[in-house]
Parts: structure tokens; sequence; C-alpha cells
């Protein structure tokens, strides 16, 4: 804080608003790198939502058994970038047809997912998806959850970044999943988003 001309009363500086996103899009080592790169952005964090176990581990949620799916918190200026900026974003990188998996992951933990905060960020899910589906992009009806956010679980540091830390893993991992194949089938420069 500063002190604001000869009146000496307190003046704090503009501080920025940062709002949270959740989505789940199968492996979040893919779901990383498509919102890291939106100017807004301030963190993606890689973790776990909408299970029923506390502080879950790596090994416990890929188990299927707590409910989670694998997931990732978005750190956003509202200011900059939009929540329905975001979603579709989201919407670019999954197939939204597929319950309990994504590409070559199957189980729960890999659900496509939108967990909400607030009515406001509920509203626009719902019509995001409702428009998507009426589009019939996909030939199939869209079957990702939209749900109320509870808490988030952040992954092992190990997880965090991993395209960035051991990217010719994660480019064999990501081209062997059939990910971006079917994104550009359905997309198609349009993916870029």
């Amino acid at each position: 804080m500063a002190l604001a001309g000869e009146a000496g009363k307190r003046e704090t500086a503009p501080s920025k608003t940062v709002e949270k996103a959740t989505f789940a899009g199968g492996c979040f080592w893919c779901m990383e790198p498509p919102f890291e790169k939106l100017k807004g952005v301030d963190a993606v964090i890689s973790g776990y939502a909408g299970g029923r176990t506390e502080n879950p581990a790596y090994e416990e949620v890929s188990s299927g058994r707590t409910g989670h799916a694998e997931a990732v918190e978005v750190h956003y200026d509202p200011s900059q970038i939009t929540y329905a900026e975001l979603l579709d974003v989201f919407w670019h990188n999954i197939d939204p047809t597929t319950k309990d998996r994504q590409f070559v992951d199957t189980g729960s933990q890999y659900r496509t997912a939108i967990f909400y905060y607030n009515e406001e960020q509920k509203r626009l899910a719902e019509e995001s998806k409702k428009k998507l589906d009426a589009a019939g992009r996909f030939g199939k009806p869209i079957v990702t959850e939209i749900v109320p956010a509870g808490k988030f679980y952040r992954a092992e540091d190990y997880h965090q970044d991993y395209y960035k830390k051991n990217a010719v893993r994660y480019k064999f991992y990501r081209f062997n999943s059939g990910r971006d194949q079917y994104l550009e089938k359905i997309w198609g420069k349009e993916k870029e988003k």
C-alpha cells in the first residue's frame, strides 16, 4: 500500500482478480498445454477432482476406486480471458462423447467433466454444452458432466508440467493416445483453440 498525497489516506494499488476453473479431460498431462498458452491464464495445476477420498495419491486415483478424475485447475484473470473462452478451449481438446474414457485411457478417472464454482459458471457450461450438442459436430450425444466443484487436490510434483519436463515421453504418449488425430478429424484447423 502507498500513502496518497497530502491527505495521508491509504490507497491500494488495483489488485488483479484471479478466478478458478476446473476441467477434467482425460490425462491431465494433455490438458495443461492448451490452457497454459493462453493470455490471462496465470497457472494450470494438475490434480484430482470429483472424488470421495481425502488427499488421494496418483496410484489410488489411477485404480479408479477414489471417484476422482484427473483434472486441471486453471487460475485466470477474467479481465483478460473469459470463462466462456476457457470452455471453448476445453471442448476443443476432448472427446465429449465417451463415458469414463479419453482415447487410450479408460476408467472413471479419465471421464470428462466441468466442475463449476458458481451459478454463472454452471450456466455458461450448460449453454456451451447445449450449443455444441445441437451443432451435431460429434454425431453422438455429449456425455461430459457438469457438476459442482468440490475439493481439488494437487497432483504430485512430477505430474506438474510433465509435457515440459519429459517432452519426448509426453510427445510419444500423446501421439500414441490418438488424441491429436481425433481432434484434427473433428475440428480441422479450428483444433488450435
